[in-house]
C-alpha cells in the first residue's frame, strides 16, 4: 500500500534479506550454517522474541565493513520507497557490531553514504536511531554513547530494545540522561513482551518522547489516558506482533482499539526481512485483517508524520502530511 508514510520503527540489521546475507557472506568469506537462500529463509520461523534475537544476531556476521551496511541501507530504502515511505528514522544497533570488531565509524559512515543520496535516489528523508541493547549493562551503553561521539551529527536520537522481559527501563537512566544533554531525541521498546509498568518507567525515568511498540498499555486504563492526554506516539509494528506470539493472530490486534482510546498510534515493519513484510505490507495487512476504513489508515498514515523528528522542518513536515491528505485509496 503506497499510501505516503513515515517509518518510525525499523531496524536496519532487520531488514538483511537472504539474498543479500549470502552476497556479504561470500563478499567477506563468512560461511554461514544454510546449504542456500531457501534454507535460511525457512530458518526465518520464530516461536518468541529470544529465537529470533539469536538468528538476528547470528546473521550479523556477515556485515564487516563500510561497503556492506551502504548496501544494507540501500536495499531497505529501494524497497522502503516502493511502499510509500516518505521518511525514515531508522535504528541500529551499534554494541553487537563492536562486539564482532567492527567499530561504530564503519557501521555510521556505511549506513550514512546511503542515507546521504536517499532523498534524491528514492525520495526519503531519514535519520538515524543509535540503540542500546537492553540485555547489556548500563556501562556498556555510556561507553557506546561515548564512542558514538565522533558521529552525533549523524545520529538524531537514542533507543533501547532487544529483549525486554527481565530488563527494565529504569537501569539506563544515567545514559539516557547523558544522551537529553548532548541534544539526542529518546525513544525505547516498551510494552512489547513486557508490562505496562515499563511503558511509564520509560516515560518517567528515560524521559522517551515516543515508545516502540507499546500494546500493552491497554491493560493500564491510566496509562492509556495519560498516552492519549500527552500525546504520546506509539510505533507498532503488526506483523511483527503476530510472529513473535505477543499477538495470537493479526485479527486480535488491539490497533482498533488502541485508535478508538484515541492513542496516537503508527503502523510499522519492525524486522522487516524476518516478519514478512515492510511497511506498506503491514498497512494492507491491517487493513485485509482488521477490516480498517480508508479514513483510519489515512489516520495512521498522518500519525507517522505528526510522531517523526522533524521539527527541524516543519514545512517537510506539512508538505507530507499534504501528500497523505491527497492520496487517492483504490
Amino acid at each position: 500500500m503506497s499510501i505516503p508514510k513515515a517509518e518510525l520503527h525499523l531496524h536496519i540489521e532487520g531488514t538483511l534479506e537472504p539474498e543479500l546475507a549470502f552476497e556479504l557472506a561470500a563478499r567477506n568469506g563468512v560461511a554461514l550454517p544454510y546449504a542456500d537462500t531457501g534454507e535460511l529463509r525457512a530458518a526465518y520461523l520464530f516461536e518468541d522474541l529470544q529465537s529470533f534475537l539469536d538468528l538476528y544476531y547470528g546473521l550479523m556476521a556477515v556485515l564487516r565493513t563500510e561497503e556492506d551496511f551502504e548496501d544494507l541501507a540501500e536495499a531497505y530504502l529501494a524497497r522502503a520507497a516502493a511502499q510509500g515511505v516518505r521518511h525514515a528514522e531508522i535504528f541500529f544497533d551499534p554494541q553487537a557490531h563492536l562486539a564482532r570488531g567492527v567499530g561504530i565509524g564503519t557501521v555510521v559512515e556505511g549506513l550514512g553514504r546511503a542515507l546521504d543520496r536517499s532523498e534524491s535516489a528514492h525520495g526519503i528523508s531519514t535519520g538515524l536511531i543509535m540503540c542500546f541493547l537492553r540485555d547489556e549493562s548500563a556501562e556498556s551503553a555510556m561507553s557506546t554513547l561515548e564512542a558514538a561521539r565522533p558521529y552525533l551529527h549523524r545520529i538524531v536520537g537514542v533507543g533501547l530494545d532487544s529483549a525486554e522481559v527481565g530488563n527494565p527501563p529504569a537501569g539506563f537512566r544515567e545514559v539516557y540522561e547523558a544522551a537529553a544533554a548532548l541534544g539526542l531525541r529518546r525513544v525505547a521498546h516498551a510494552g512489547e513482551e513486557g508490562p505496562p509498568e515499563y511503558i511509564t518507567e520509560a516515560l518517567d525515568v528515560l524521559g522517551v518522547e515516543r515508545v516502540d511498540h507499546g500494546l500493552r498499555c491497554m491493560e493500564d486504563p491510566e496509562l492509556v489516558a495519560r498516552l492519549v492526554r500527552d500525546r504520546v506516539p506509539l510505533t507498532l509494528c503488526p506483523l511483527s506482533n503476530v510472529r513473535l506470539r505477543a499477538v495470537d493472530a493479526l485479527e486480535e490486534h488491539p490497533l482498533p482499539a488502541m485508535l478508538d482510546a484515541g492513542l496516537l498510534c503508527t503502523v510499522n515493519s519492525d524486522d522487516p526481512a524476518y516478519f514478512g513484510g515492510y511497511a506498506g505490507d503491514n498497512f494492507r495487512a491491517v487493513r485485509q485483517a482488521l477490516g480498517l476504513s480508508p479514513e483510519r489508515l489515512r489516520d495512521l498514515a498522518r500519525n507517522s508524520f505528526v510522531a517523526s523528528f522533524l521539527e527541524h522542518d516543519e514545512e517537510r513536515r506539512a508538505r507530507y502530511i499534504a501528500e497523505v491528505e491527497a492520496y487517492e485509496f483504490e
